[in-house]
């Protein structure tokens, strides 16, 4: 699975593991009492466990139990609702958010939670030191803060910014204990971690597990969250399957209690079986996409992008891949993502005759008869970059039989990771590369559409475009917001920038005994504290 995250110039710097395991005898321990254990298979293990310096998914799911955040997005509504903070203002310029902060919270550790907490983890995130992938970044145009008294922060931006109260419900930007981050090392604190949540780090052990055990003392979880039942779990241990056929394994076997990623197949095959739940869970942000590069020959050229989208079955790939699974992407956003517009549904619908016609209006022929069109001697050739995850594979190689019925022929580069995936990108020798991020704010698309993009692997400039998605991140009301990023999918659709394939869909299993678990806003990220198992105590 991929990494999976938005927003930011750096956010694609690869950070290496620390080589050395965890020094047992400075690890924080806490006596094992757990009478209702379950473990949770993650799909890959991120390059660090830090939410402040790390972006993967992976992480998330472990931490989001382990950290509160100064507000959470509701999971149903997706309305923002109180967590460390029980009220925020924002000015009527939008430059300062001031947050009124619980005073009845406490650290892991037993560190006080307060203003001075929340400073001293913004300090951390925005030091260069850090060396943040993410959480930096989520931060938009921070400028600082102003403690106001021991229970009172004040935010301050250089420019209004209307995702900020979405960052700050990420785990990214989840509050860690001043006491901790000053005990330990930038690279040894993700082994020792110290949170306000439901609950508590006790190890991480890389390459083989993490563990977290419950908070018996948590008492200020958002409105969503319940309080502990009876037979409530105590003790999660996440353990890494990497390996996609083991998942299903893993969970009929009974050495895991909940998987994520799910192969569509095994998914399919385990919908029949009882003692099995299925958990089908849509992920907003962007869909599964490929790229196009128009500044490399023959992807410069506006029509044949199009062809490569008229010339796509993305029923068939959803057929063939996802077993219908995953719905068919029409735009930039998942229809699960806010300001998501069905103005996009149909564009580019399969159209082999449409597809063919472009071309020839551009003086492609086939004038050797081996298949692949050609223009001035010169074969029609567009170069896939191909990541590993999320049956990227197998769409390309669906792709590539589907391009060759219009006389265009693919060349697959298999890129085995994220680091070789970056560095094949920016030498720029590529026409199309798969790849998505994940959000509910779709203010990711800046990263990805701007002209000076940190991640703009399109190259394509327009000053209208950077004006509508400058503009939808300072605006606050929901109504004109809609209406520019409805402007924004509308535009690279028409330019043809991406080829949409599928809305991502997390395909969940778990076992039947175990009750109340659900995910929040942004799909990845499981609501732990409502887990329960049933036959239990």
């Amino acid at each position: 699975m991929l990494s999976k995250s938005v927003l930011g110039a750096a956010l694609f710097l690869t950070a290496l593991l620390v080589s050395c395991a965890p020094d047992s005898s400075n690890a924080t321990t806490v006596p094992s009492q757990a009478a209702n254990r379950i473990v949770y298979g993650l799909t890959l293990e991120p390059s660090g466990f830090d939410p402040h310096i790390h972006r993967s998914s992976e992480l998330g799911i472990a931490l989001r139990q382990v950290y509160d955040t100064l507000v959470y997005r509701d999971p149903v509504t997706k309305q923002f609702v109180p967590g460390l903070a029980s009220a925020w203002e924002i000015s009527e310029d939008g430059l300062t958010y001031t947050f009124s902060l619980r005073q009845d919270v406490k650290f892991h550790d037993g560190t006080p939670f307060n203003a001075q907490a929340v400073a001293v983890n913004l300090d951390r995130i925005t030091n260069p030191d850090t060396a943040s992938q993410y959480a930096v970044f989520l931060l938009g145009p921070y400028a600082g803060y102003e403690i106001v008294d021991n229970y009172t922060i004040r935010i301050i931006l250089s420019e209004p910014y209307s995702p900020l109260l979405d960052s700050l419900s990420q785990v990214y930007l989840g509050i860690a204990s001043p006491a901790a981050l000053a005990e330990y090392s930038l690279n040894r604190y993700q082994f020792h971690q110290v949170g306000t949540g439901p609950f508590i780090f006790v190890e991480l052990v890389p390459g083989d597990r993490l563990v977290i055990r419950r908070n018996p003392d948590y008492a200020w979880g958002p409105s969503f969250y319940t309080p502990p039942a009876a037979n409530a779990v105590d003790e999660i241990e996440f353990r890494f399957f990497t390996d996609p056929p083991t998942r299903s394994l893993a969970l009929e076997g009974g050495s895991a209690q909940v998987m994520g990623e799910l192969l569509p197949g095994d998914a399919r095959a385990l919908a029949t079986n009882s003692a099995i739940q299925l958990l089908p869970t849509p992920i907003p942000g962007q869909p599964l996409q490929f790229i196009m590069n128009t500044l490399r020959f023959p992807t410069d050229n506006r029509a044949v992008r199009q062809a490569l989208l008229f010339g796509t079955n993305r029923d068939s790939i959803i057929d063939a891949v996802y077993q219908r699974f995953s719905p068919v992407a029409w735009g930039p956003l998942a229809a699960s993502t806010r300001y998501y517009t069905r103005d996009m549904v149909g564009l580019y619908s399969y159209d082999i005759g449409q597809a063919r016609s472009l071309l020839a209006s551009l003086g492609y022929l086939d004038t050797n008869n081996d298949g692949i069109l050609e223009i001035s001697g010169v074969d029609l050739t567009v170069d896939v970059l191909v990541p590993p995850w999320g049956l990227i594979p197998e769409t390309a190689q669906l792709l590539q039989d589907q391009w060759a019925t219009i006389g265009i022929r693919a060349r697959l580069e298999p890129v085995p990771t994220f680091g070789a995936l970056l560095e094949r990108v920016s030498s720029g020798e590529f026409n199309l590369v798969a790849f998505n991020a994940f959000g509910v704010d779709p203010s990711f698309l800046n990263q990805y559409f701007l002209t000076d993009g940190s991640s703009n692997w399109t190259g394509f400039g327009s000053v209208e475009l950077d004006n509508i998605l400058n503009e939808a991140v300072r605006q606050t009301d929901d109504t004109v917001r809609a209406s520019l990023y409805a402007q924004a999918q509308r535009i690279i659709m028409d330019e043809a920038l991406i080829l949409p394939i599928r809305d991502y869909v997390n395909l969940n299993g778990a076992s039947a005994t175990l009750q109340g678990l659900t995910f929040d806003a942004y799909g990845w990220f499981p609501l732990l504290a409502n887990t329960s198992q049933a036959g239990t105590r």
